[in-house]
This record gives C-alpha cells, structure tokens and sequence, in this order.
C-alpha cells in the first residue's frame, strides 16, 4: 500500500511516498481501506515541528471515511463491507489504516465518504465544545474565533441550532466575513477590531463566551472584553504563541478559561466520544450540520494541500481522496 510519511521537519516538500505492507490488526481492532482524508491545520504544525516532537519517520492524518475490509476476533459491532468514518491509530495518510473499535463509527447513508471525511474531527470537537463542555444561555454574546475553518463553521452552526443570536464571528479578513454571515454569525469581526466591536455592541459590559483555538494575542484580546463570570473556552493554538494571563486575570472577576483537547479524549476517554457518536452523526446526517468543503484533492496532491492549509487562505476544509 502507498502512504507518505516525513523524516525532517519542514516545509510541504519533507512529506514523502512509501510503499509499506497493509498493516496487520488486533482482537479489537479495524482495518480500512480510505476513501478520503481531511488535511488539518495540527498536520501542518506536527509536520513543521511545532507541535509535540517524535521519533522519525512521522506520520500525519487525524481521520478518514472508507469501508471496513478486516475485523478482530472481539469486534462486535461492526462488519466487513461497513462503510465508516474513523480516528485511525498511526495517522490517516495511507491507502489502509487500523483503528480501535471505539474510534469507528458506521456512517448514516445519508452521509457521503467526502462529508464523512471533511466532518468526523470538527463535528466531534464542535459538539462536545458547545453542548457537552459548558452551558450557554440564549441570551449570551459568543465570539468564535477562527470562525472561517472547519471547526469555526461548525461551531457557529451549532450555536445557531441552540438557539443563540448573539454569536461574533472572527476571521482575518473581511473578505470571509459572509461564510460567517452563512453560517450563522450575526456580527463579523477581524482579529484588529474584534476587541473593541465586541465591548461597543455589549455596550462594555463584555462578552460571556470565548472559543479561542488561535491563542497568543488573542486570548489576551479575548480576557480584555469578557465580562464578568465569562468564560474562554481554550482549545488550541494555531497562533503558535503562548497564552499568558495572571490569577487576577480571573480571580476576582470569577471568570475562567477551559481548555479541552479532542486529541487527549480520543486516547485517554475513547468511551466517551463513542457515547455520544449517535447524536454527532444524526446531526450530520440530517443536514442541520454541515461542513464547508474548499478542495478535494487526490492522494498525489498532498504538497498542494498543505500548501493551501499553510497559507490560511481557504475556508471549511480541504480534503484528499483516492
């Protein structure tokens, strides 16, 4: 089987083509033949080494869509010929990956290799954020930031079904502010006026919510217009900077910053994104939710494709499919 792995840290040109055994599997695991892959913006920062270091050779990928082709001896629940979606164990960039059981999901028929591909890790993520991990009145200003990606799109369609008006869009450009306008944001700001927009529009009392994966700066932003018993819900940092702030950032105003990993639930807590894989994939299959795909691309374009992540100029996602 053909996959592309990386020796180096670097740009796009590092990721390189091997031909590898199909790997073998285990009592409880899967095995699967890709039909798509999404690219994401923590392949580009593991790949530039700006992310948790390894050992060499590295492989890239968070999930896939495609059809199960081996089960283990303990695998119940799923058969061979099953169409899934999947968080693979060793990466996604390969014509067959493993998986634990827990980690694959049966796709809805209503639901396409492409949608499956482009959704799986955004609409996980997105839904824990906004139903799982904190409660949001109705009547509450929400920014999200990097509004325009995958997550970000997601995000603001998930608040919109909840019910919540009062949702900010932020991007780096106006020229992405009517994706946000699609997807539900009723203002759109970019990450210069976002801070001051959003204190004028609550008349400086602040905002309530923060879902910040850029970090940096703009959680600095963010604490500088939350109101009081307002929260920052932390979930990554494509910035690359580090985000600093003191006890009485948040003591006495009793407001908190939450940080919460999709990545660390998938290893330590795999049974918890299993018990609420049926409401993520009923949301997807029904419609109410669905992800913006800017580029599908095939399996001999991944240079291109990290090129496209890397220059940050697209919206929703971009996909590889054989």
């Amino acid at each position: 089987m053909r996959k592309i792995i990386f020796e180096q840290y670097g740009g796009p040109e590092v990721l390189t083509y091997v031909e590898e055994e199909i790997p073998k599997i285990k009592e409880n695991e899967i095995l699967i033949k890709v039909e798509n892959f999404s690219v994401n913006y923590a392949d580009v920062k593991k790949r530039t080494g700006k992310k948790a270091k390894g050992k060499f050779p590295m492989e890239l990928g968070l999930d896939v869509s495609g059809v199960v082709q081996k089960v283990g001896e303990h695998v119940k629940k799923l058969s061979v010929g099953d169409k899934v979606v999947a968080f693979p164990k060793k990466g996604s960039y390969s014509e067959y990956v493993v998986a634990d059981e827990n980690l694959v999901f049966k796709m809805p028929k209503e639901l396409s290799f492409e949608q499956g591909a482009a959704a799986l890790t955004v609409s996980f993520l997105g839904y824990i954020l906004v139903n799982k991990l904190i409660e949001i009145d109705k009547s509450s200003f929400v920014i999200v930031h990097a509004a325009s990606g995958g997550v970000g799109t997601t995000i603001l369609q998930l608040l919109n079904l909840s019910g919540i008006e009062n949702v900010i869009g932020v991007t780096s450009s106006k020229e992405k502010f009517s994706i946000l306008k699609k997807y539900g944001a009723k203002y759109t700001f970019t990450y210069e006026e976002f801070q001051e927009e959003s204190l004028k529009i609550t008349k400086n009392k602040g905002v309530d919510i923060v879902f910040d994966s850029v970090a940096g700066e703009v959680t600095r932003k963010s604490l500088n217009c939350l109101k009081e018993y307002g929260k920052i819900v932390q979930f990554g940092n494509s910035s690359g900077d580090i985000a600093t702030f003191n006890n009485t950032d948040v003591h006495s105003s009793c407001r908190s910053i939450i940080g919460f990993s999709l990545g660390t639930t998938r290893k330590l807590r795999p049974d918890y994104i299993q018990s609420i894989a049926t409401e993520v994939l009923d949301l997807l299959a029904s419609g109410k939710v669905k992800v913006h795909i800017e580029n599908i691309l095939n399996f001999d374009s991944i240079i291109e494709a990290h090129k496209i992540i890397e220059n940050r100029n697209h919206i929703g996602k971009v996909l590889i499919e054989f």
